[in-house]
């Protein structure tokens, strides 16, 4: 293999990427449509946090079981299958008439994402050279950054100029567009892989694996809600148990689930540890700052995503000034991520504080904060999966992609129970304030674990 990517291996790149942003849609489109989700489909506001919570359960749950079935059974058959089913749904998503039928399909297109989004890690490692794979994972920041930019300002302009009368049917419409589009991409580019036949998925672990991080979440989520209510404490127990079950028997089974070698690689398994931290903390902070900019400021979805559009500009920066630099100063490139992120969140609490209407001066830290996103988001996985190897990638993939989304749903349900207790009536800094406190105290939390982590990362040739 040439120590340069092929235009095969750039396409496939590209489909990855392009994966990863419909999963990303999916996360963030609903917390645009939602006030109109509700309102046309005449259901409680309490539907709104189960519109993305239903898509995240299930990808989350299923997301380390969907990496190790590529390996059985090949990364290319389980990445359409995923794909396919992804597209299918969302397009029941366009066709729904109810609340019900609307997080139903949720759910499948979460099943799909848990299949799909795994094996763009295998198919990176089994089709790029390991030489470039340091360039790659430094492209994913800004390339994800600017659909983070674009999606929710996309979702609200389609909302509002309602095409053919679909509403916020239309967003769900896109997804379908740009699904036939990298299915029909992805049946020419990428190359058969046959399985590993000596895989053995054992029925009862992938249960309790998919039944522990199911509920885990679904507790985490329902406490941010409901002020955490005898269900959201039972199922946060009984999901914690059942891991903590599921881990007891992988380390005396002859037959992991997960390759054990994985968590013996030092890289991955401080770069878990630092990811879980910083991911938490930024989409706990991000939640905060849009609740507020609506809640408490008015803003409408389509403002508030332009408002927060500096964030992303900021990783795009820094993301590629940085992409050259990941290789040889891995931990460097981190730890000035870690700074920028925490001077950007302290001069939010301080232009929050402050200032009684603190738009536009908040886009100044909120860019601030992006700088330092765009400086750990590449380095981070590059780190961490730059001593992968193949027969470990889909454990990897699946390890790392269930991971954020639990941290992404543990930071936002945090923040709502930490907002729902601080909030004040009249004072509209109440509420913001300490959840951005408390994303500072986890930064701090975050830094500390940055020693653990290799001077450098995966080289960037």
């Amino acid at each position: 293999m040439s120590s340069t990517p092929s235009p095969r291996s750039w396409a496939i790149f590209l489909l990855v990427v392009a994966a990863d942003v419909l999963d990303l849609l999916s996360t963030t489109v609903t917390n645009v449509a939602a006030p109109t989700i509700v309102r046309d489909l005449g259901a409680s506001w309490s539907l709104a946090p189960w519109l993305g919570a239903s898509y995240t359960l299930a990808m989350g749950s299923l997301m380390i079981v969907g990496g190790r079935l590529g390996d059985r059974f090949g990364c290319r058959r389980l990445f359409l299958i995923g794909l396919a089913g992804f597209t299918l749904c969302s397009l029941a998503d366009t066709l729904a008439a109810t609340p019900l039928e609307l997080v139903a399909f949720r759910i499948g297109q979460g099943v799909s994402g848990g299949l799909l989004i795994p094996q763009g890690f295998v198919l990176l490692v089994r089709v790029v050279p390991r030489e470039s794979l340091g360039m790659l994972f430094g492209l994913f920041g800004p390339l994800l950054a600017v659909s983070s930019i674009s999606g929710p300002v996309v979702a609200g302009l389609l909302i509002e100029a309602d095409p053919f009368g679909l509403s916020w049917r239309s967003v769900f419409l896109l997804n379908v567009l740009l699904g036939v589009l990298m299915l029909a991409a992805a049946l020419r580019v990428i190359p058969p892989f046959r399985g590993d036949e000596s895989i053995r998925i054992r029925p009862g672990a992938a249960f309790t694996l998919m039944a522990g991080l199911g509920l885990l979440l679904a507790g985490l989520v329902d406490g941010g809600t409901s002020a955490w209510t005898a269900r959201a404490l039972a199922c946060t127990i009984v999901g914690a148990v059942a891991l903590a079950v599921f881990g007891w028997q992988q380390a005396r089974t002859g037959r992991p689930l997960l390759e054990r070698s994985l968590f013996g690689n030092r890289g991955f398994v401080a770069g878990l540890l630092f990811g879980a931290l910083f991911f938490g903390t930024v989409t706990g902070v991000m939640y905060a700052t849009a609740i507020y900019l609506q809640q408490r400021l008015g803003l409408t979805p389509f403002h508030t995503a332009v408002v927060t559009a500096p964030v992303s500009v900021g990783i795009i920066a820094t993301s590629f000034t940085v992409r050259g630099r990941i290789a040889s100063h891995g931990r460097a490139v981190v730890a000035t991520g870690v700074l920028l992120f925490a001077a950007g969140v302290v001069g939010m609490t301080v232009v929050i504080g402050a200032v009684r209407q603190p738009v536009p001066l908040i886009a100044a830290p909120l860019f601030v904060a992006g700088l330092g996103m765009g400086c750990c988001f590449g380095a981070v996985f590059a780190v961490a999966l730059g001593d992968v190897n193949s027969a470990q990638a889909g454990s990897a993939g699946g390890v790392l992609n269930a991971v954020q989304q639990i941290v992404n749903a543990a930071g936002s349900a945090i923040v709502s129970t930490v907002y729902l207790a601080t909030v004040t009536p009249g004072v509209p800094s109440s509420g913001v304030l300490p959840c951005l406190l408390l994303g500072l105290a986890v930064t701090a939390a975050c830094a500390t674990s940055i020693p653990l982590l290799p001077p450098r990362g995966a080289p960037a040739h």
